[in-house]
């Protein structure tokens, strides 16, 4: 276990660079994630018979994927950068990717949650500009999401951030020293492979269209409660309550609790509806 303890001293982030710019490899997980979670959305629409054509779901991702890189950015900014009053008022450097001396550093600082809110309000002006079922996207949405999801968190932890609590477990890897649970591939292993588990199996007992995509919220809300306590609370932040509670936990039960709720407000029992 003592090359896995030390992976950090040995690997570097940056996979390769190109033109002088260096492509990390956090980079490369993202796209991979974008793609693995359009694959997974067209071969579920195809094996369960979703009356979604492929050129519109395809426009769809598009869609969705702007929102998603929008939220996670802004919801960086609002519910976890000190600095967020600057941003806010000099926006044209929020999605700045070089450095004050010029350099690029790429685009850092992104909030699940506020992907999340992203995502959300993308499918809603997606759905009324194409007039289409906005809640058969989120089901399929759903679906796909975990799985890229797992590779978004693998590119956190190849990227060496994002780091977990101390610990003396022989899984642990060090950091700085210091020995630390390699929490962004527990959330990859409880939010993503997990939840995806879960739906996959659970999706034909769907009793109304948009009951996967609201359980996915839930699922994933819960997992992530459960994997904070293995993450280490963000520096600039620490705990917020209880001296326990963390930022994620908070919003995860923020969003969770609002999921819960839409489970009592059922939608059409049809695909077609």
């Amino acid at each position: 276990m003592e090359k896995w303890n030390n992976i950090y001293s040995t690997f570097d982030p940056v996979a390769f660079s190109l033109f002088g710019i260096n492509v990390h490899w956090y980079g490369i997980m993202y796209v991979l994630a974008l793609l693995v979670a359009l694959l997974v959305a067209k071969w579920i629409a195809k094996k369960d018979s979703y009356p979604i054509p492929n050129t519109l779901l395809e426009s769809y991702f598009l869609w969705v994927e702007i929102g998603v890189i929008l939220g996670a950015r802004l919801g960086y900014i609002l519910f976890y950068d000190p600095f967020a009053s600057y941003y806010l008022t000099h926006p044209w450097q929020i999605f700045n990717p070089f450095d004050k001396e010029g350099n690029f550093v790429g685009i850092r600082g992104m909030s699940y949650h506020g992907a999340v809110i992203g995502f959300l309000i993308a499918s809603l002006a997606f759905a009324r500009v194409k007039k289409a079922n906005f809640w058969l996207f989120i089901d399929l949405a759903g679906l796909s999401i975990p799985l890229g999801y797992v590779f978004g968190r693998i590119g956190n932890f190849l990227n060496q951030e994002l780091i977990g609590r101390e610990t003396s477990s022989a899984l642990g890897i060090y950091v700085d020293s210091t020995l630390r649970h390699p929490s962004q591939l527990y959330e990859a292993f409880l939010e993503g492979i997990i939840v995806f588990i879960i739906l996959l199996l659970w999706r034909k007992k769907a009793s109304f269209v948009g009951q996967i995509g609201i359980l996915y919220g839930v699922l994933y809300s819960l997992m992530r409660f459960v994997a904070e306590f293995f993450r280490e609370p963000d520096s600039q932040l620490g705990f917020i309550a209880f001296d326990w509670l963390t930022q994620g936990q908070l919003l995860s039960l923020l969003i969770g609790g609002f999921c819960l709720a839409l489970l009592f407000k059922p939608h059409t029992k049809s695909k077609n509806g």
